[in-house]
């Protein structure tokens, strides 16, 4: 009975010994990290997110950032658009199609180019990728635009040893407006086109087409905000000409037009925007004898640029 009690009393008895290891163990780890420092914490995760998103603007600021892939539908717009050598990554055929001149010929021009993929796609297939739409058996992917940076455009003009002439559109919402400043720009020597990022008109199929093939050599910058890529400009000593019906300087007395240059054009409809228009240096008007109130962006653009290589030709 005594041995009983002893082995229910309190007392310990010789225990071995820990070696220390329990006491390093509650010695304390330093403070405690922020949450966002913890691995795991919702607050880490969310910091995280917040990082990437800000090293995907700052690549964005780097270059002018990539448009969204499109798709050219129909026997006619796909002919077209390989034609005037649109740029095309996929030709889509619908299995069992009629083969019509239009198909022949597409397909033709897509062997004749080199680099597009041929792939034949059910109806259903093609009826999802167009939602719907009548796309007559052949759909043509357009690559996403590779954009230029509003400083590019500058560079590529020190580069040649000349000042830069640019044309900026503001409000300009029609892709063949786009092209055809493009076209104007390429044939009087201009270095690029800016466009803002949102509420324009973008690098499209319809865009390609109307440049005749000079998109190709003529760079498209893309401007996260048009005013600051203009005042960027005017702190690199380039004058900001907007082309206004009411400017106070005619085109043919404006001196500015001599050396390094962008040529604001405003929409059709509303010219430049409030403060596109306090940002330029100068609101030029080209005259008119035959009473027109305006001209779409690619015919005044086309103006001042015939001017400026006249001058400095």
């Amino acid at each position: 009975m005594a041995a009983n009690n002893r082995r229910m009393s309190g007392k310990k008895g010789a225990q071995v010994g820990s070696g220390g290891k329990r006491r390093r163990g509650l010695e304390g780890k330093g403070p405690t990290p922020p949450a966002e420092m913890r691995k795991g914490h919702a607050k880490q995760r969310v910091a995280n997110a917040k990082a990437r998103r800000s090293t995907g603007r700052t690549q964005q600021r780097r270059g002018g950032g990539r448009s969204t892939s499109e798709l050219v539908v129909g026997r006619n717009p796909v002919y077209e658009a390989l034609r005037e050598g649109v740029p095309a990554s996929t030709l889509y055929v619908q299995q069992f199609i009629d083969n019509d001149e239009r198909v022949r010929e597409a397909l033709q021009l897509a062997a004749e180019r080199g680099g597009i993929n041929l792939m034949e796609a059910p109806r259903p297939e093609l009826d999802r990728m167009t939602n719907g739409l009548n796309h007559q058996g052949l759909v043509l992917q357009v690559p996403p635009y590779e954009y230029a940076h509003p400083e590019d455009l500058v560079a590529a003009a020190h580069d040649e040893g000349a000042d830069p002439l640019i044309v900026a559109l503001d409000g300009v919402t029609d892709p063949r407006n786009l092209g055809a400043v493009v076209r104007s720009v390429s044939a009087f020597g201009g270095h690029g086109v800016v466009v803002p990022e949102r509420r324009a008109a973008g690098m499209t199929a319809g865009a390609w087409k109307t440049s005749a093939g000079t998109a190709a050599r003529t760079p498209v910058a893309r401007a996260t905000n048009l005013t600051r890529a203009l005042e960027s400009y005017q702190k690199a000593g380039i004058a900001v000409v907007g082309l206004a019906a009411d400017g106070e300087v005619e085109l043919g007395d404006l001196e500015a037009l001599d050396g390094p240059v962008v040529v604001v054009v405003g929409s059709e409809g509303k010219g430049l925007s409030r403060l596109v228009g306090e940002t330029c240096d100068f609101r030029v008007r080209i005259p008119m004898p035959g009473g027109a109130e305006s001209l779409n962006a690619g015919v005044a653009a086309g103006i001042v640029l015939y001017e400026a290589a006249r001058r400095r030709s």
